[in-house]
């Protein structure tokens, strides 16, 4: 539910003290899962086409998708796929980067009602094989470059592997699903209440522990806010199945039927650039990383992102520098949009339309999200005062899989999630994320969040990145310490940077007395949001080197 300049609407009860996004009512009967509404999508027009892979340069219709997925189906419900309850239904796990028939894979797992579980191909093998180890998958999807790294642990579930991308002798191929013959009368399952079935198993961040298997239902929250798509649209999203926001582009073009772009790289501005000008990408989801290598890759022109009229980002802060700078790229025609959620949510929380007049928000509420900002007694607080935030969604959650204890920690008997992350409400009823909780520091008794330094650092011209974290001593506590990347072709000093936060942050505590570093490039996870623990791990082993340098 938008107002008249099509900004959410987002209420208040100054009584209770919850904030609230506009009710809405979906299209679709409860009992449809998210399979069989997309196989509805992929019936109409058929000679469309539905995916093209930029890498590999091939194209599929809408109808080539929808037999290469219920194929896919065919041959789960051949091997005697169990789809019941989420205790006794039968996994599909998948670690494959984002390759022609990977959606197949994906949509069949949809149209069955069979949860796939989703982790990442370039994480470490142990917690690869810590995250299967709690979901037990019959099947484990991977590309040929990758079956070294999940054959042990297959032979460990007695699990069957198939290859999605490339080959390997002697073992299946995703192609030799594709050969069986389709019958005419092919029909996804049908459930009762099938928006409270586990679709999906994602994992969590990681950015505060090992990562957990997070179940994602058939709730329509997940593509309904995007309901402004069509068949015209060109997706594309950098991220694999196993983010929020992979699942997100590939649920998005099913239910709307959208161009699906995929490319098996990583997200680089040159290659970006290129797809934009084959294809005319015009809507986007990308971590806020990649929004500042685009804003400050040198020579970028507006015309060579005429075509993009939606350019989502989240997973962290952008500076206002580079938000400015990367709407005038976008022009007149591109809108540039904030957003906030977490995995366990399963959806959006906020977006920001209003990005011009309000650039730190990540906006108001979306459609059926509740949230209270409350204190470290309970209580509830009101706008412009900063607690932790509890959101509320209004959906069934399985929780995390196999977890029901940190299930509990995040998810209080109400259904509020707690969600670790500390913000607050302006007059206006627009969310701004503070920090992390767990991302306080304390340093000579005083108590400050790293961004609160970042945004200060941020101001200074030559600056494209940075991260500030802790380095802990005995005596004083968190000393802030920064990693910064300059912009391309600059300058910048330590010293500058040193002296621009003294002039600018009046209070000792803040100031970057554990040291700073001018770095080429931030560590990051596979989704492109920066891992402060890594770069603070990188900061130290640096420091290490030079002081044994300096000793020789």
């Amino acid at each position: 539910m938008c107002d008249l300049n099509g900004f959410p609407i987002t209420t208040y009860d100054s009584e209770l003290k919850i904030w609230s996004g506009g009710s809405e009512q979906s299209y679709f009967n409860d009992d449809l899962t998210v399979g069989q509404i997309i196989f509805k999508q992929l019936q109409r027009e058929p000679q469309r086409i539905f995916q093209i892979s930029h890498t590999e340069n091939t194209r599929l219709t809408r109808r080539q998708m929808l037999q290469n997925a219920a194929k896919v189906s065919c041959y789960l419900r051949a091997n005697n796929f169990v789809t019941t309850t989420i205790e006794t239904t039968d996994i599909v796990g998948i670690m494959a980067r984002n390759s022609t028939h990977l959606a197949a894979m994906a949509y069949g797992c949809l149209f069955n009602g069979t949860p796939f579980h989703a982790v990442n191909p370039n994480i470490e093998t142990k917690i690869v094989s810590n995250l299967f180890a709690i979901t037990k998958p019959r099947i484990i999807c991977c590309d040929a470059k990758d079956y070294q790294k999940v054959n042990d642990i297959a032979k460990s579930l007695d699990a069957q592997v198939i290859i999605i991308d490339g080959d390997v002798k002697g073992i299946t191929n995703i192609l030799d699903l594709l050969q069986v013959k389709l019958s005419e009368s092919y029909e996804p399952t049908k459930f009762e209440r099938g928006i409270d079935r586990t679709m999906a198993i994602l994992c969590s961040s990681g950015t505060t522990g090992t990562p957990k298997a997070v179940t994602i239902s058939n709730s329509r929250k997940l593509f309904e806010a995007y309901s402004y798509l069509n068949a015209d649209d060109v997706q594309y999203a950098p991220s694999t199945l196993d983010w929020l926001t992979g699942l997100l582009s590939l649920v998005t073009a099913g239910v709307y039927g959208t161009v699906r772009l995929i490319s098996k790289e990583i997200f680089s501005t040159a290659h970006f650039l290129d797809m934009c000008d084959q294809h005319g990408i015009s809507w986007t989801v990308l971590a806020n990383s990649h929004v500042a290598m685009l804003a400050n890759a040198p020579d970028l022109q507006a015309r060579q992102l005429l075509s993009l009229r939606h350019l989502l980002f989240a997973g962290g802060h952008c500076l206002v520098g580079t938000l400015e700078k990367m709407q005038s790229f976008l022009q007149a025609k591109g809108i540039l949009r904030n957003a906030y959620g977490f995995t366990e949510l399963g959806t959006v929380a906020s977006s920001n339309y209003n990005v011009d007049s309000k650039p730190t928000s990540v906006g108001r509420l979306m459609a059926n999200i509740r949230m209270r900002v409350v204190d470290g007694e309970g209580r509830n607080l009101g706008p412009k005062e900063m607690g932790e935030l509890f959101c509320h969604n209004g959906q069934i959650w399985q929780g995390y899989y196999g977890n029901a204890k940190a299930t509990a920690e995040i998810q209080d008997p109400a259904g509020w999630f707690h969600t670790g992350d500390v913000g607050y409400f302006d007059d206006d009823n627009y969310l701004y994320i503070v920090e992390r909780k767990k991302d306080m520091l304390k340093y000579l008794g005083m108590m400050y969040y790293p961004h609160e330094v970042e945004e200060v650092i941020a101001q200074m011209r030559n600056v494209a990145e940075v991260c500030v974290f802790g380095i802990w001593n005995e005596t004083e506590g968190d000393a802030a310490a920064a990693a910064i990347v300059p912009k391309p072709g600059s300058q910048l000093l330590a010293s500058q940077v040193q002296e621009f936060v003294l002039n600018n942050i009046p209070v000792q505590y803040k100031q970057l007395n554990g040291g700073i570093q001018i770095v080429q490039q931030l560590a990051k996870s596979a989704n492109g949001k920066v891992n402060r623990q890594a770069v603070k791990a990188a900061y130290l082993n640096e420091s290490q080197r030079c002081n044994l340098t300096s000793k020789q």
